[in-house]
């Protein structure tokens, strides 16, 4: 199977499995919200806060593994990669436990985190089901990240959509039926159990060297290439989880744990797209990891150019979808009382499309395995992040939380992990992918300007008024990004591409 039929494949199982895991969200979200009390609401929103935190743990190692799987998958250095999952699977058994330990030690301090701590009876019984819950699942990690490697990653997504979707309808016939809050969760932890389980089985299934004695550890070169790889991948991973993970903290802290519960309805919407696009540009990785191993410098960066197109193309329409739509889906939802303020929307979306637009760079970067040339980004992001957004927050309010994660993307993520894929990855000059960035900021703009002008004609705040703009969302920024791009080189791959798989063509590499 060619790299770009499994790229596609991977891409329409995160598509269709994202899509179900949203429409099953949004009625389970409904149900805890109308059941539960809404500081249950905040607790499951800062309890997940708080175990991304503890996940620093995890220190990148995943990431620097998999980047040492792609070219002995490629070759198929059997022995070699029996050597890497024998490391994996140790490292990965360390840390769960480590990541358990933690939790549990960090158990008692719960009402820091907390401006206004509810009476909620059994909090802490409930705060160490997240923690084993999320401890769990890296005693299997190291075989999914085998089979997302071989470019497979179709298969995992499969076993998790069934899992979830499974998961939430139990949940939700509990909550119905019962309204216990800690059924809830122990229902989640079975479901985390039995799909690792699962998973771990197929794993075995497809790759029967999982099941045969490695005899070799590592050679000193590999494990110096990891060493050095993870080291740089800990501020890495500091600064997504200071940037991506403190805002439920401090809003959970300086403003209420009632408002927490609101910002996390926005997040499942917003989560949710940021994971099915996460997953699209996972499932390509492994794919593009192989380019970078075996083709020329002229033809990856065409490809990245064509991928740089589609995550603006993708990004840009949600951004525009989401500023139009989120507050009114949020009303016909859950009600009016569960609405932030469109500023605080528009800052929301803004940092979702920035986090988005650096995707592309992030995947052609982590293929390159560039994680040591930009590694101390990440701890002026996480300060520039941390700052602003506590002073902001004393001078405007929640709103100034957000906008400090915009400026701190602004002043680091924006300009410094592009110039380090192209001094050591391209090894040519950056100026091209800034000139692209403006035309497609300039575009987007357009785009949502004729997009807003349009919907402020659609009267009324009901089920007919939100659907007459969701077509006009669909159409219109769509129709001006086709104008204003059809005719580029990397319109035309992409469009070569998609038209070549879906007439079932052989489409070679």
């Amino acid at each position: 199977m060619s790299r770009t039929r499994k790229s596609l494949i991977n891409i329409a199982a995160a598509l269709g499995g994202q899509a179900g895991s949203l429409l099953i969200s949004v009625v389970a979200r409904y149900v805890f919200v109308k059941v539960l009390a809404a500081e249950f609401l905040g607790i499951n929103g800062l309890f997940s806060n708080m175990l991304n935190m503890l996940s620093l743990a995890e220190l990148g190692i995943g990431a620097a593994i998999t980047y040492s799987l792609y070219r002995p998958i490629a070759i198929d250095d059997t022995l070699q990669i029996r050597a890497l999952m024998d490391f994996f699977r140790k490292a990965y058994i360390t840390i769960g436990l480590v990541i358990f330990s933690l939790g549990v030690a960090l158990t008692p301090f719960l009402e820091v985190f907390i401006k206004d701590p509810p009476q909620i009876p059994q909090l802490r019984l409930y705060f160490l089901l997240f923690v084993v819950n999320n401890s769990i699942s890296y005693f299997y990690s190291y075989k999914r990240s085998l089979i997302i490697a071989s470019q497979r990653e179709y298969v995992s997504t499969a076993y998790h959509f069934a899992f979830f979707l499974l998961r939430n309808i139990i949940q939700i016939t509990v909550l119905l039926t019962t309204a216990d809050f800690l059924l809830f969760l122990l229902i989640q932890l079975g479901s985390t159990i039995l799909e690792n389980i699962f998973i771990s089985r197929k794993a075995d299934a497809m790759f029967p060297l999982l099941k045969e004695p490695c005899n070799r550890g590592l050679d000193r070169r590999s494990f110096s290439e990891i060493k050095k790889n993870t080291f740089a991948m800990v501020f890495h991973k500091i600064g997504k989880v200071v940037v991506f993970g403190t805002d439920n903290l401090l809003i959970s802290k300086l403003v209420g744990i009632i408002e927490v519960g609101i910002y996390s309805n926005y997040y499942l919407i917003i989560g949710t797209l940021s994971n099915l696009y996460n997953n699209i540009f996972r499932a390509m990785k492994a794919s593009i990891g192989n380019v970078v191993a075996m083709e020329t410098s002229d033809k990856i960066q065409n490809i990245f150019n064509a991928l740089n197109l589609f995550g603006f193309w993708v990004f840009g329409f949600s951004a525009i979808c989401l500023i139009n739509l989120l507050n009114p889906f949020i009303t016909l939802w859950l009600g009016e009382q569960f609405q932030f303020p469109i500023s605080v929307v528009m800052v929301i979306v803004i940092n979702f499309f920035l986090s988005g637009m650096r995707k592309s760079v992030l995947v052609f970067r982590d293929a390159y395995g560039l994680f040591w040339q930009d590694r101390y980004k990440p701890l002026f992001e996480s300060l520039v992040n941390l700052v602003a957004s506590i002073v902001l927050y004393f001078a405007f309010g929640m709103i100034g939380i957000f906008i400090g994660t915009t400026i701190s993307t602004l002043s680091t993520c924006f300009w410094i992990e592009p110039f380090v894929l192209y001094k050591h990855g391209f090894k040519s000059p950056v100026w091209d992918y800034f000139r692209r960035y403006l035309l497609y900021g300039s575009v987007l703009l357009v785009a949502a300007g004729i997009t807003c002008w349009l919907n402020g004609f659609v009267p009324g705040h009901g089920i007919k008024s939100f659907v007459l703009k969701t077509v006009i969302c669909f159409i219109a920024p769509n129709l001006v990004f086709g104008m204003m791009f059809f005719r580029t080189k990397e319109f035309r791959f992409l469009f070569e591409k998609v038209s070549a798989i879906l007439s079932i063509r052989n489409l070679g590499s």
